[in-house]
């Protein structure tokens, strides 16, 4: 069967790629560029150091700091506003996921017209986004080169996984000096986020060899680095490996899809405003208790890749032990020790069984559930 691998077509990663990504801009030719951002970027004057030299290269630049931690419909509608308004000829995000799925959805509403509800599913445009650069500040989503837009509907209290391929960025750009000294917490939340990009696209049902060597190698970086990443927050080699870290799990997921944790974890986000990292890590080692009863021998190899020694364990074993360093490397990152923690309640859990099921993330994992088992699954993680 014919495997069809996405990825935008130039990628720059590591220390001055900021710099080099200008370059290319400049040769690209385009000349007035919308910034979508968050607030806190702006504050910390990120933002402005990225456009003064936008600036300096001749890019007139227009700022949208409107991405909210869950980015919503009309936070697209608001920066498709602006993004007309200036005239704009391309779309730079800059920021962490939020950003990145903002962005997508003005450049993909941009030239395709109507709404961004409208795209929600699989490959449902039929026009290439407006030309968008992902200059990434986290080590954690990789919406900076997935074809993935996660945009919350405010109306129905849910997230909508729009998975396109004209969502893919022209250019990626991950330099670490964006990503020094970002609070603990975020980066906790990301780099399990990362992680959980990783595991479910290794278990997922459309794996291949490529997605498969991604996936252990970001597995691998994320154990031998998270926790210095956290630790550490001006530690540059732990940053930068984290950078390629979540790349690898980013190329894994983009192209094998997901699984239940996602599936999930958007409806936490969607429901209740929670941060996507947290809820997929509290999500993670449920599901994949869940998915040990079919492919045990892919969690051994998971294992494996976060340093257990799984010589004398047969695959039941060895899928234990992946779910128990998945608990432990959480544990030591600080992530909130269950969902209850996080305000959800019990008596919702049906309703964000039934949405779950409906999330086309779902549809990759490798034992498909029943609504009564996936309201288990919340409830083991409560």
């Amino acid at each position: 069967m014919a495997t069809k691998f996405f990825i935008p077509s130039v990628n720059i990663l590591g220390q001055d790629s900021v710099n080099e990504a200008i370059k290319d801009i400049k040769a690209l030719g385009f000349k007035r560029a919308l910034i979508v951002t968050d607030a806190p970027l702006v504050k910390i004057g990120l933002v402005d150091k990225v456009a003064t030299k936008l600036i300096d290269s001749g890019v007139a630049v227009f700022i949208f700091d409107g991405a909210q931690p869950n980015p919503t419909m009309g936070n697209v509608e608001s920066g498709l506003a602006m993004l007309n308004a200036h005239e704009c000829d391309f779309v730079i995000s800059l920021g962490g996921g939020s950003p990145h799925d903002c962005a997508k959805g003005i450049a993909l509403v941009a030239t395709n017209g109507g709404s961004i509800k409208d795209y929600e599913g699989l490959d449902v445009s039929t026009r290439p986004q407006m030309p968008l650069v992902a200059i990434n500040t986290t080590a954690g989503t990789a919406s900076e080169m997935t074809r993935f837009c996660i945009i919350t509907d405010e109306s129905r209290h849910i997230k909508m996984a729009i998975v396109d391929k004209n969502t893919t960025p022209i250019l990626s750009v991950n330099d670490p000096e964006l990503m020094i000294e970002k609070p603990a917490a975020l980066t906790a939340a990301t780099g399990m986020d990362a992680l959980t990009h990783a595991i479910e696209a290794y278990v997922s049902i459309a794996a291949n060899p490529i997605t498969d060597a991604c996936a252990i190698k970001a597995i691998e970086l994320i154990k031998a680095n998270l926790v210095d990443a956290v630790e550490k927050g001006d530690d540059i080699n732990a940053r930068e490996q984290m950078a390629y870290a979540q790349f690898l799990a980013g190329m894994a997921f983009n192209n094998a899809s997901l699984g239940y944790v996602h599936a999930m974890a958007h409806q936490l986000g969607g429901f209740y405003d929670l941060p996507h990292g947290v809820c997929n890590a509290l999500l993670l080692p449920h599901v994949q208790t869940y998915n040990a009863q079919v492919v045990p021998e892919k969690l051994r190899d998971i294992a494996k890749a976060m340093g257990v020694d799984v010589a004398a364990l047969n695959d039941a074993e060895g899928a234990k032990a992946a779910i128990d360093a998945i608990k432990a490397l959480s544990v030591a990152v600080n992530i909130p020790a269950n969902l209850t923690e996080l305000g959800v309640n019990p008596e919702d859990i049906p309703v964000l069984a039934e949405n779950a099921l409906k999330d086309a993330c779902g549809f990759t994992n490798p034992k498909q559930a029943t609504h009564a088992e996936i309201c288990e699954i919340f409830t083991n993680a409560l």
